[in-house]
């Protein structure tokens, strides 16, 4: 049987049909000469024990126990012990919801609990399995909002996260919906309220909103709330639930979808992931949600038992009726996070929060009384992020921090052009006063 799914025939019809030669003429598009390697120099191979030992050597030249002063969408907190100890039991760390899925109590009743915390803490009454990760969680919410309203305009805050934009920008780009972007208000960095004005009418099916947003600034959900129902548009909250534990819930300010990031909750940083996406929303949107709910019930003698209520992807139902092709639900990581809510409980979460606002505001006293820093946003309120500008040059100050074991401040300029000369810091409850107090002395004499 031939294993090899694509057959030189095969090759040479994609290759005239893209009108290139070959497979090395077809990298040459996008991989410059310099990274291309020609050959391979492999030495002979290796025992495991030699192996094991050149691997370990490798290993040491990575840069370990860093102070993180880098946030933007993964962020370092603290995870207590108990969460990798609970997740990582086999019946959790192995467990795969099988198609009959009421023989996996275990499994159902884990996201039935983790559901019911993320009600509780967004104060929504509708939370789904949880989906990928932020990004395609926001995507979804915009599709969503398009198939309650059966309208195709949608509004989102240019402070929203721009990995976020980027993936709406893809998902969205051949349904006919047109995407329209609010910039921030230079004084304040929260979402221009005049702007929004402007365009916000009875055709828009949804205003998209983050809080905190990218540059960390807090946004006046209440009025922004207010303001999407009055013109008849479903309000989706982009949210950080560290940040929950002082804010206004989106239940409280009547968002209709609230979604985000679950990283910040129970899951470590993994060199970017793995995370996973929340989704919670009104009663009203509850049959409308991608991915899947488990539900509650009894069994025939009154015993308590859960069920996938809603599982409502291709794979289930016809294609055409499916409201997404989201084929998981990162289920381990949305458990630790439902450990970790567990574990930490009201008042702890409350205390976290207080503890990311106390440190960050800290350092960004610290950090405004060094010549060469001045704050971006004047007027700004944060959680644990802020920016500022500065006519220092930014790689060397990065550079000097790695030497001390300091990851450094996210270059803006990188991610948009108009925020050169523009970094911005990331405070969490792990930073130390010592780590930020070294900080400010290595930004004084860079």
């Amino acid at each position: 049987m031939n294993y090899i799914p694509v057959s030189d025939k095969d090759k040479k019809e994609m290759f005239e049909s893209i009108g290139v030669k070959d497979t090395q003429e077809l990298l040459s598009l996008q991989i410059p000469e310099t990274l291309r390697v020609k050959k391979l120099n492999l030495d002979k191979g290796m025992s495991e024990q030699e192996l094991i030992s050149l691997f370990k050597k490798y290993a040491h030249k990575n840069k370990s126990n860093l102070a993180c002063f880098r946030g933007a969408g993964i962020y370092d907190h603290f995870v207590p012990s108990i969460v990798d100890e609970i997740i990582g039991r086999s019946e959790f760390w192995t467990a795969y919801t099988p198609y009959q899925a009421e023989a996996s109590q275990g499994t159902l009743q884990a996201i039935f609990e983790y559901q019911s915390v993320m009600c509780e803490l967004t104060g929504m009454e509708c939370s789904n399995a949880s989906m990928y990760d932020g990004a395609t969680a926001v995507a979804e919410a915009i599709l969503l909002a398009i198939r309650a309203s059966r309208k195709n305009k949608v509004i989102i805050s240019n402070a929203l996260n721009p990995e976020y934009i980027s993936v709406v920008e893809t998902y969205t780009k051949n349904l006919n919906i047109e995407i329209v972007k609010i910039d921030v208000d230079s004084k304040t960095g929260a979402l221009n309220k005049d702007a929004l004005n402007n365009v916000l009418d009875e055709k828009v099916a949804a205003v998209v909103v983050q809080s905190p947003n990218f540059f960390g600034t807090v946004e006046d959900m209440q009025e922004l709330s207010k303001a999407s129902k009055d013109k008849k548009a479903l309000f989706v909250a982009v949210v950080n639930p560290v940040s929950l534990g002082l804010l206004k819930t989106p239940g409280e300010y009547g968002a209709d979808i609230a979604v985000g990031e679950g990283q910040v909750f129970g899951n470590q940083m993994y060199l970017g992931g793995s995370t996973f996406g929340f989704m919670v929303v009104t009663k009203a949107l509850e049959w409308k949600m991608p991915g899947r709910i488990v539900g509650q019930t009894v069994d025939k003698d009154g015993k308590r038992g859960f069920v996938l209520t809603l599982q409502s992807r291709e794979q289930h139902i016809r294609r055409e009726k499916a409201t997404s092709n989201i084929c998981t639900n990162a289920a381990l990581n949305s458990f630790a996070a439902c450990v970790y809510a567990a574990y930490l409980g009201s008042q702890g979460i409350k205390e976290l929060a207080e503890t990311n606002i106390s440190k960050t505001r800290y350092a960004f006293e610290k950090i405004k009384n060094i010549k060469g820093f001045v704050p971006l946003f004047e007027n700004s309120v944060f959680f644990n992020e802020f920016v500022f500008k500065t006519d220092k040059n930014i790689d060397k100050i990065n550079e000097e921090l790695m030497k001390e074991n300091i990851l450094g401040p996210l270059d803006l300029g990188k991610t948009d052009a108009k925020y050169k000369n523009c970094i911005m810091f990331a405070v969490t409850e792990k930073r130390t006063k010592q780590e930020i107090d070294k900080l400010a002395e290595i930004l004084t004499r860079v």
